[in-house]
């Protein structure tokens, strides 16, 4: 079995929510990892902050469409306003792409050297990072690194989901969250994917029935 299924396994032995998320969700794919790593991969996470999916997406692909390869500290910074709001870019992150690309360009942050570090040595490197909050570096270390024991309590569809499948009527505070998830060491970012999963059929469910609160 790859390490995925053996995840797999062990939270659906350990826990009958997991149980639900595929009864309702059906199977869950094997993840693919998000790529590239570095600099373009916590710059794609910043454009996903407080947007919908789809918006992110398009600034990316605006932002791609106009690089000659790949998109670099170098090349971001050589951008004027007038491009990365072209691309879809707020005054914010703009501010933010900028400060991300200039501290990879002068050396003083070293991703490389990040992703040899353990978890929680990561995350709060990450986090000193001007524009990356905890969500933005779990989300990077979970869909981009692929660890295998984030559990990302400050992700709204992680709350929803849990809230849904626990039956309650609001969502579970952060302290329950966390406390949640320790059951689930060391697989507890495939319960986040399991969870998600869950999450996403459900609410297109709700759509289609007009019930999303």
């Amino acid at each position: 079995m790859t390490s995925f299924e053996i995840a797999i396994q062990a939270l659906l032995t350990r826990d009958p929510l997991f149980g639900n998320c595929l009864n309702v969700a059906g199977t869950l794919p094997e993840p693919v990892l998000r790529a590239p790593a570095g600099f373009p991969g916590l710059l794609r996470i910043i454009l996903e902050q407080q947007v919908s999916t789809k918006a992110a997406e398009t600034m990316w692909r605006k932002l791609c469409a106009i690089s000659e390869d790949a998109v670099t500290p170098d090349f971001l910074l050589a951008l004027d306003h007038e491009t990365l709001r072209a691309c879809g870019f707020s005054r914010q992150k703009m501010a933010y792409a900028r400060s991300l690309a200039s501290d990879v360009a002068f050396g003083r942050l070293d991703i490389e050297a990040v992703h040899q570090m353990p978890d929680d040595e990561a995350l709060e490197s990450l986090i000193r990072i001007k524009g990356i909050g905890r969500w933005s570096a779990e989300i990077y270390l979970l869909l981009v690194l692929g660890r295998p024991d984030i559990w990302p309590v400050n992700d709204l569809a992680v709350a929803v989901g849990l809230q849904w499948l626990l039956g309650r009527d609001e969502r579970p505070a952060r302290a329950e969250l966390l406390a949640l998830g320790e059951p689930w060491r060391p697989y507890r970012s495939t319960a986040a994917r399991l969870v998600w999963h869950y999450y996403l059929a459900v609410s297109a469910e709700r759509r289609r029935a007009k019930v999303l609160p």
